[in-house]
């Protein structure tokens, strides 16, 4: 795969993360204050992984490397970490959530 198919693909990847951020906020929204702040927490931290990602590509579009396998292990390990802590996040708002009750 060369440089600009990798980026074309992360491109897609990435609106899909930037999706899955905007879910994790709209869930967010429905829980208690203490619980929100945890979650906001680290729907901040994913935030700022997805901007640095996009920042990568865009550097490697733009400059478009003979050598660039450095740069995409470290975009795939940072991708790797976006994914992990989204999974953790959506586990914490399924525990978090409220649970109603039959009544």
């Amino acid at each position: 795969m060369d440089v600009k198919d990798f980026c074309s693909s992360m491109q897609s990847e990435l609106t899909a993360w930037k999706a899955r951020l905007f879910d994790i906020a709209v869930k967010a929204d429905n829980l208690g204050t203490e619980d929100k702040g945890k979650v906001w927490e680290r729907f901040n931290d994913m935030k700022i992984l997805v901007s640095d990602l996009e920042d990568k590509i865009e550097t490697l579009r733009t400059e478009c490397p003979s050598e660039w396998s450095p740069q995409k292990k470290e975009i795939e390990s940072t991708k790797e970490d976006v994914r992990s802590r989204y999974e953790d996040t959506m586990q914490y708002i399924g525990k978090a959530s409220p649970v109603s009750v039959p009544g």
